[in-house]
C-alpha cells in the first residue's frame, strides 16, 4: 500500500486518528492523508503533528487528491 487516505470522523466508528494510530503501531512508515469537512478541527490544521503525511478538505476535486497523494507517495520516508 503506498499510501491511505482516512476520513478523520466517521459516525459510530473509528475515527481517521484512531485509525492512523493502530496502522502507526503495525507499519510506522505508513503514509495517511486525513480527509474531513471541518477544516477547522486541530488535525485538519496541524496533521503532522498526529503522523498525517497530508491533508485535503472536503470538498475537493479529484485533481487535487491526485496533487497531495503525488505529494505524499513521492516524499522521502
Amino acid at each position: 500500500i503506498a499510501a491511505v487516505i482516512l476520513h478523520l470522523t466517521v459516525p459510530g466508528g473509528m475515527g481517521g486518528k484512531e485509525t492512523l494510530a493502530r496502522l502507526l503501531e503495525i507499519d510506522p512508515l505508513v503514509k495517511a492523508v486525513v480527509s474531513s469537512g471541518y477544516s477547522d478541527d486541530p488535525v485538519m490544521a496541524d496533521f503532522q503533528k498526529y503522523g498525517f503525511s497530508g491533508v485535503i478538505a472536503k470538498p475537493y476535486r479529484i485533481s487535487e487528491l491526485g496533487k497531495i497523494l503525488h505529494q505524499v507517495i513521492m516524499e522521502k520516508a
